[in-house]
């Protein structure tokens, strides 16, 4: 029986790229080698990181003037590294909260700075993006950030804030390489690999050259961006296991027909699950329709009691980790670059199916 992994993260990855890897996970393309065995500074894997980037600045048309960091610490590591690196002389940061890992972002920013939430979705439980003319913006915020995919509320951003000259910080972990975006709007990009480019461990950070002279004094070594750009990412030991599949996975996009290709395919694959959603009579999707996740789609049930039902009789058909976030509960369908058509025609059949079993 075929599986279906809807996880939110670590996430499924493409069958192409997982067979690649295992055929060359003894021997590296005739160098005897396994990449987990390789010095980051040899030939050879210096070649792995090079070729990453470079697919990587064609993926998302990365300008030259902005620099790539694969790093550590996951996005929650971020959360601190990010006002350390960006605070300078400035007191404090905006931040938009839309929901759990908003609410971590600022958590952890407040450790540095006076954290102004310059607009918020509480009061509708976060479903729903706060338009930007709500915003109230502080006087002189060192950055304006935001969560632009919020994987527990199923909420996304579907359009590009304009902070005019303050920079845009955006958490993009579970929607980056999914749509095609415009880096310029931008001053940093970041998030964990673990959702749409490869396996838990990798840090993704894409930033501006002009931020890059503000760090904190106390910020460490590993974490500051301006010496990592220095040493090409490789100021420490990089996870480079995690770099040499995030690299097949941007090989396998690019093979796919780049960012505007994929975006087709996951516009196609939300829109068959919400009118699952929506045609039915015992689903329901809270979320404002055009604030939803392309990636994350979550619903729930008349009855609580009914989950346990509805994820036993999932998994019996090969279908495994729709269970809900532990802080909200219900189901949650992550279907990422790599969740193929196939897997969502089989939930969707599986949720009409239930309906008639159980509405």
């Amino acid at each position: 029986m075929r599986v279906f992994n809807f996880s939110a993260g670590p996430a499924v990855l493409p069958e192409q790229v997982l067979r690649q890897a295992a055929a060359e996970m003894l021997d590296w393309r005739g160098s005897g080698m396994s990449v987990m065995e390789m010095s980051h500074r040899g030939k050879e894997f210096i070649s792995i990181a090079d070729k990453a980037e470079a697919d990587l600045r064609t993926l998302l048309a990365i300008p030259a003037n902005y620099k790539v960091l694969f790093l550590q610490g996951g996005a929650i590591g971020e959360n601190a590294i990010v006002p350390m690196n960006l605070l300078g002389d400035y007191g404090e940061a905006d931040y938009i909260h839309t929901g759990e890992w908003s609410k971590k972002s600022i958590k952890e920013a407040r450790k540095y700075c006076t954290v102004n939430i310059a607009a918020s979705s509480e009061d509708r439980n976060f479903t729903y993006v706060p338009a930007q003319g709500t915003w109230k913006l502080g006087r002189n915020p060192a950055y304006v950030h935001v969560c632009t995919n919020e994987t527990i509320a199923g909420v996304e951003y579907q359009w590009t804030p304009d902070t005019g000259a303050i920079p845009l910080v955006a958490d993009m972990s579970s929607h980056i390489l999914s749509r095609v975006i415009d880096v310029t709007k931008f001053g940093v990009i970041y998030g964990g690999a673990q959702k749409n480019m490869g396996p838990a461990g990798l840090t993704l950070v894409i930033v501006r050259d002009d931020l890059l002279d503000r760090a904190l004094a106390i910020t460490p070594s590993a974490f500051h961006w301006q010496e990592q750009a220095a040493a090409e990412s490789m100021l420490n030991t990089p996870p480079t296991y995690a770099m040499y599949i995030a690299g097949l996975v941007f090989e396998w996009l690019l093979a796919q027909g780049g960012l505007a290709a994929i975006e087709k395919q996951n516009v196609a694959k939300a829109r068959l699950l919400y009118e699952t959603i929506d045609q039915s009579g015992i689903y329901r999707n809270n979320v404002r329709k055009e604030d939803r996740s392309r990636m994350n789609v979550v619903f729930r049930l008349p009855d609580e009691a009914q989950d346990k039902a509805f994820l036993k009789g999932a998994e019996e058909r090969g279908m495994v980790q729709l269970k809900g976030h532990r802080a909200v509960g219900g189901i949650r369908a992550s279907i990422y670059n790599a969740m193929p058509m196939a897997g969502v025609q089989a939930l969707a059949d599986y949720m009409r199916e239930f309906e008639k079993k159980n509405g």
